[in-house]
């Protein structure tokens, strides 16, 4: 009875140990730094100002245990400080395209409002009359490339860090570092639709 006693304890006990959970959560601290510093170079200007860091904690410190079972079984915790990974040969690629394209002609069409950037994290076209009948295929061209390069940074950011189901998250977050780095008089697209003049 004893040993039967202490088998289902022990069974028990060893049940409620394999049912750890450890949720990845999208470090987004670390995403808006990195898209900073892509959104930076692309854009060929200062980094922006640092953010307020936050206060410190110590990182030593022991939390009192909530229960019975997190003294017998201990917390997992991730890493400290995450790391987005947004350095490789593909992004850095698709970064040297879109530093193209404003050389060649997509800064000015920004710079004239004519271009503005939308809050999906992609261009669009927002005066085609601002644009010269001549050009606007041009534009479009333009428009349309950058638009998938941006797809596919977004889609590489995520796979590159091992989480492709974080493509929206990382497309939300540089969406808010190109409204944010954009140089003043570029025009931006909010998600109900309205255009603002930054």
């Amino acid at each position: 009875m004893r040993t039967t006693f202490t088998g289902a304890i022990l069974a028990l006990v060893l049940a409620v140990a394999g049912c750890v959970t450890i949720n990845v959560y999208f470090p987004e601290a670390a995403a808006q730094k990195a898209a900073d510093q892509f959104i930076g170079n692309v854009l060929e200007d200062t980094p922006a100002p640092p953010k307020q860091p936050a206060p410190a904690t110590e990182k030593n410190t022991v939390q009192p245990s909530a229960s019975v079972f997190d003294l017998l079984i201990p917390a997992a915790y991730a890493a400290d400080t995450p790391d987005i990974r947004v350095q490789t040969a593909t992004t850095q690629a698709i970064g040297e395209r879109m530093k193209a394209r404003l050389r060649g002609g997509l800064k000015a069409l920004l710079d004239s409002g004519a271009v503005g950037l939308a809050a999906e994290g992609d261009l669009a076209v927002r005066d085609a009359n601002a644009i010269a009948l001549a050009q606007r295929a041009q534009a479009s061209t333009w428009v349309a490339q950058d638009n998938r390069d941006r797809a596919a940074l977004y889609r590489e950011v995520a796979t590159a860090n091992g989480h492709p189901e974080w493509e929206g998250q990382v497309r939300a977050t540089f969406a808010r570092g190109w409204i944010e780095r954009a140089p003043a008089g570029w025009y931006y697209r909010d998600a109900a639709g309205q255009w603002h003049r930054k």
